[in-house]
This record gives structure tokens, C-alpha cells and sequence, in this order.
């Protein structure tokens, strides 16, 4: 309990980045996808790419808003970015925006797994049936980043560096998550959770992946690294009841500085040595949930999700 109470201080009140958005270096020529980028913390990281000229991917579910959030960026950077549509809690659609980024593009350097829902009413689901939290935050990302390892692993083979890398967005509530097969799925063990708790055991999860691909992949060129972007002021409070919504906006920052470690991870050399770490604000190295560094967990979990997505 230590351990935990004081990565919620560490973690909850960072001191002062030691990296800026004007340290990435020039990214002429690499292709990246951010998901969940038109608002928040993933439109700021598109920002920030652009910025350095990348060309990047806004995937997002909503045409509408992410057609805004482009026409804003370009506004704001000179740089447009492409919309590449993805509902990650419909499996079939995570399918289609993957064979969609594939038939246009033949290299992807970096993956933002950024998107993610939070506090969600327990009685919604995603189209497959599966718990809204971890169907959308790891089941939707896991059978994304799935379908494009392939491309991933044929440019890290292109780079100087033979690297490519994955950068997924857990939480400082990854640190107090555990996980329940049996909630995963819609049925009475999972109608009984709180939402919190829910979203607790997916963001567990997403680290829990994160360091599973870099487990299975690190040897082909995949970095993969798991982040906590920090306590932020984004739509993912919404959910949250209006007290707590007013208490929490008494330690949020503003979602920009969320941006900077998945930036950090994925735009720098010093990412490059990442695999498999664990990231918390701002830009710094940290310690998960030590269930996240279990490979027998991770391994039950991997073959849960190939088994859900196998055929889809």
C-alpha cells in the first residue's frame, strides 16, 4: 500500500518536465497513427507531430469531430492531418480501419494507442458484448495493433535504427487494478462492478499488453512502451459524477502536458531504448503494477484476446 499511496503522490504531482514538445526531432518521412486524436491528449500529440513533420493518421470514430480536429490543426500547424475511421469498440471496424491504413500506406514508424473511455455506465457494452472499458482500452487496441505488426515490423527492417514503436496509454489507476476474466464479457460477475473498478482492471490491462508485445516482439524491432499520461482536464471526466468531477479538476492539468511522455517514448532516441518500460509525467521512467510484470498473468491474457479476435 506504500508503494501505491506514494506513486499517487510521484505520479499525481510531477515535478517539472525535463522535455518539451520543441525537443522531438524532425520526423520528414515517418507515418504515425494516434487513436483517439480528435480532442484531448491525442489531438495534442497530432499537434505536436505535425509540428515536426510528420504525416499522421487521426483515427477516430466520429467523422464529424475529426474532421473538425483536422481543420483546427491544420489552422494551428499549416499541416493536415489524414482521418482514418476507427470504432475500437467494434471489432469489425477496428478490421476495417486496419485494412484501410494498409491499402495506403506501406510504412507506419510509430502507433499512439492514446484512445480511451473512462467511468462508463457498467450497463454499456461494446457491439461484440464485451465490457465497454476493456473492450475499447485493450480488446479494440490489441486486435488493432495485431492486424498491423506486419507493416510495423517490415519498416523497423526499413529504419536506421531497425526500431518501430507502440506507445499504449495505461493509467496511475493501472497501479490498483487486478484482473477478472470473468468480467471481461458481459454477464452477472461483471453487472456487479463498479465502473471504477472496471476501469482499474483495463488500464492493468493495457500495460499488461504493452509489456507483452515487447516480450514477443522486441527481438523484430518493436518498442513497446506503456505510459501514464498523468491526471488530465479531457473529456474522460465526463463520466464521472459532478462532485467528483470538481474535486478532481483541483489536481488535473491541462491535457498538452499529457502529450509529452507518450511523445517522448515515441519521437526521441532515448525511446528507442524503451521496450518494455514503463513511463509517468511527465517523461519520466516509473514502476507498474508488479501484475503487469507477471508473464504467466500476461500469457493468460494474451491467448484470452487472440481467442476473441481469431474470428472476427
Amino acid at each position: 500500500m506504500f508503494r501505491v499511496a506514494h506513486a499517487f503522490v510521484t505520479e499525481g504531482f510531477p515535478p517539472k518536465s525535463q522535455f518539451g514538445v520543441d525537443d522531438i526531432q524532425d520526423l520528414t518521412g515517418k507515418v504515425a497513427i494516434v487513436t483517439g486524436s480528435n480532442t484531448g491528449v491525442g489531438k495534442e500529440t497530432v499537434k505536436a507531430l505535425l509540428n515536426h513533420n510528420a504525416k499522421v493518421y487521426l483515427a477516430a470514430r466520429n467523422p464529424e469531430k475529426a474532421e473538425q480536429a483536422i481543420k483546427d490543426l491544420k489552422e494551428e500547424t499549416g499541416k493536415e492531418a489524414v482521418f482514418l475511421k476507427l470504432d475500437l469498440s467494434d471489432l469489425k471496424s477496428v478490421k476495417s480501419s486496419a485494412e484501410e491504413f494498409i491499402s495506403k500506406e506501406k510504412e507506419l514508424h510509430i502507433l499512439f494507442n492514446n484512445a480511451g473511455v473512462m467511468h462508463c455506465p457498467v450497463s454499456e457494452v461494446t457491439a461484440q458484448g464485451y465490457d465497454l472499458q476493456f473492450g475499447t482500452n485493450v480488446l479494440g487496441h490489441f486486435y488493432f495493433t495485431k492486424l498491423l505488426l506486419p507493416v510495423l515490423i517490415s519498416t523497423a527492417k526499413l529504419t536506421p535504427e531497425g526500431k518501430t514503436r507502440i506507445i499504449n496509454t495505461s493509467s496511475i489507476m493501472s497501479r490498483v487494478g487486478s484482473l477478472n476474466f470473468n468480467t471481461l464479457k458481459d454477464g452477472p460477475t461483471r453487472k456487479k462492478q463498479f465502473s471504477g473498478t472496471l476501469y482499474c482492471q483495463s488500464k492493468l490491462g493495457n500495460a499488461m499488453i504493452s509489456n507483452e508485445f515487447a516480450k514477443r516482439y522486441g527481438d523484430q524491432g518493436i518498442i513497446s512502451v506503456a505510459c501514464n499520461p498523468g491526471n488530465l482536464d479531457t473529456d474522460l471526466l465526463r463520466h464521472l459524477p459532478s462532485l467528483m468531477q470538481r474535486l478532481m479538476r483541483l489536481i488535473i492539468h491541462p491535457s498538452s502536458q499529457g502529450a509529452l511522455t507518450q511523445l517522448w517514448a515515441g519521437t526521441t532516441e532515448e525511446g528507442l531504448t524503451m521496450n518494455g518500460k514503463y513511463l509517468v509525467p511527465w517523461a519520466r521512467l516509473g514502476e507498474p503494477n508488479p501484475l503487469a510484470l507477471d508473464e504467466s498473468l500476461r500469457d493468460e491474457l494474451w491467448k484470452w484476446l487472440e481467442e476473441q479476435v481469431e474470428s472476427v
